[in-house]
C-alpha cells in the first residue's frame, strides 16, 4: 500500500501542498478531551480562522474510522466534539487505530507524526506534554518529548502544561537535543503564566528568523523538531502562585480518585478549570489563538524558503 492509501486530505490542504502554500497543523485532542462542549467546537473553528487570517491554511488532524484526516470539515469537528467514544491517540496507538478502523483525536506526538507524513512543517498547539510531577517514582513522561527529538516538525506552544514539572521537562528535552526557542522572551512560559523561573535556550524576536532556523536545521540533516514557546499575552495570564495552588489541589484529588495514565491530563485540566471558576479555560483559549497566530506567521516565512 502507498502512504496516500492511509491519508485523506481536505481540498484546501491538498491545494496548499500542491502549490507550496503555508500550512499549519492543529491537533484534535483539545476538541475531544481538552475542553467542554460547545467551547471545544467554538475554539477549534476560531483557531482555524486565526490561521486563515494570517494567510496560511489550517490542517486540523484526526483519525476517523481508521483514516488519517489532514484537515477536517465542520461536520468532522462536531463528530469529535460530541462523541464520547473518541479515543486519545498517541504514537503507540496510531497503527492499531488505523488498522482497526477506529476514530480518535491526536495528541501532540501523533499530530507531529501525521503532519510529517503529510509534509507539513509547522504545528500550533496549546501546551505540550512533559515530565509529570512525581515522575521520579512513576516514570510518567509524555511521548511528546521523544517525538520532538525525532520528528521534523516545529511545535508552537505556550510551554509545557503547567500541571507538569517544567524543570525536569526542560532537562529531558536538553538530553534529547531539542532546541527550545522563546519567542520575544528569554524565560520559559508556564502555560497560563508568562513566567516560570526557567530559561529557554534561545530568544528569537522574529518569525522569519525562526523559519530560517528550521530550514537550516533540516538542511543540515539534524533530524528532530524545534520547540517554540510563545507566552500567553500578559493581559490574559493568570498568576503563577494561584495556578500552582489550584494544580496542587487538583493533583491531590486525582491521587485520591486513583486517576492515572491517559486520563490524568484531561482530569487535571478539568479540575483546575473547576477550581479557578472557568478562568483557566478562558486563558487556555486565548493562548491557543496566540500560538496559532505565531505558527501561521512562521509557516508563511518557511514556505518562501523552500
Amino acid at each position: 500500500m502507498k502512504l496516500n492509501d492511509y491519508l485523506d486530505f481536505h481540498p484546501d490542504v491538498e491545494n496548499a501542498l500542491k502549490n507550496n502554500l503555508p500550512i499549519v497543523a492543529l491537533e484534535s485532542t483539545i476538541i475531544s478531551h481538552g475542553m467542554p462542549y460547545p467551547k471545544n467546537i467554538e475554539t477549534a473553528l476560531m483557531v482555524e480562522e486565526t490561521v486563515r487570517s494570517n494567510n496560511a491554511v489550517p490542517a486540523t488532524i484526526a483519525i476517523i474510522k481508521g483514516r488519517l484526516k489532514i484537515g477536517l470539515t465542520e461536520k468532522e469537528i462536531e463528530f469529535l466534539a460530541t462523541n464520547d467514544e473518541i479515543k486519545k491517540i498517541s504514537r503507540r496507538d496510531l497503527a492499531v487505530a488505523v488498522s482497526q478502523k477506529l476514530s480518535g483525536s491526536t495528541t501532540v506526538a501523533s499530530t507531529m507524526i501525521i503532519a510529517n507524513l503529510a509534509n507539513i512543517a509547522v504545528f500550533a498547539t496549546g501546551g505540550i506534554g512533559g515530565v509529570h510531577r512525581g515522575a521520579e517514582t512513576t516514570l510518567d513522561i509524555s511521548a511528546d518529548l521523544d517525538e520532538l527529538s525525532r520528528t521534523n516538525v516545529c511545535v508552537v506552544c505556550a510551554g509545557v502544561k503547567s500541571i507538569l514539572n517544567i524543570g525536569l521537562t526542560l532537562e529531558y528535552l536538553e538530553t534529547k537535543g531539542v532546541p527550545i526557542i522563546g519567542y520575544k522572551t528569554s524565560e520559559m512560559p508556564a502555560f497560563y503564566s508568562t513566567k516560570s523561573g526557567f530559561n529557554v535556550d534561545y530568544r528569537i524576536d522574529a518569525a522569519d528568523d525562526i523559519a530560517d532556523i528550521l530550514k537550516t536545521k533540516w538542511d543540515l540533516s539534524i533530524n528532530g523538531g524545534v520547540l517554540v514557546t510563545n507566552p500567553i499575552p500578559v493581559a490574559d495570564e493568570l498568576e503563577l502562585s494561584v495556578m500552582n495552588e489550584a494544580i496542587n489541589q487538583a493533583i491531590i484529588e486525582a491521587e485520591n480518585e486513583k486517576i492515572t495514565g491517559k486520563k490524568i491530563t484531561p482530569y487535571l485540566l478539568s479540575k483546575v478549570n473547576e477550581i479557578t471558576k472557568g478562568k483557566s479555560l478562558n486563558a487556555n483559549i486565548k493562548l491557543i489563538k496566540n500560538n496559532a497566530n505565531l505558527a501561521a506567521k512562521i509557516a508563511v516565512h518557511f514556505a518562501k524558503k523552500d
